[in-house]
């Protein structure tokens, strides 16, 4: 190749090295900035949050009257199969059944002899059906 030729492929390449580094720069900014936003809204809230609960606290002690619960949201009704449904609802009682045996056997060891074998929680499957 001649030189002339190498030296003008040096140059563009020299170029877009440059412009590469530029851009890179100018993202590197962007970042940064949008870190800062990102970071100084997070601060905004908290402030207001704790000055909400500050407000609602001196107030709730000086009225000394409770505000009216708001409306609670309707529940979202599952699009669940019948098996699914059952299985849940399985699910469910046997986790209620060893929460009431385990409430039991703390205060009253009598039950050990129950004869009713211990309920084990149903395992988690990796699909989350």
């Amino acid at each position: 190749m001649r030189p002339k030729k190498l030296k003008k492929r040096i140059q563009q390449l020299e170029k877009r090295l440059q412009a590469g580094s530029e851009k890179l720069a100018r993202l590197r900014r962007r970042l940064q900035q949008a870190e800062t936003a990102k970071a100084l809204k997070a601060a905004r809230k908290s402030a207001a949050r704790t000055t909400a609960s500050a407000e609602q606290k001196s107030t709730g002690s000086t009225t000394g009257a409770k505000k009216p619960s708001s409306v609670k949201k309707a529940k979202r009704k599952l699009n669940l199969s019948p098996e699914r449904r059952a299985q849940l609802a399985a699910a469910m009682k046997a986790r209620w059944a060893a929460k009431r045996a385990a409430d039991g056997s703390s205060t009253t060891p009598t039950d050990q002899n129950s004869p009713m074998p211990p309920i084990q929680p149903p395992e988690n499957r990796a699909d989350g059906a």
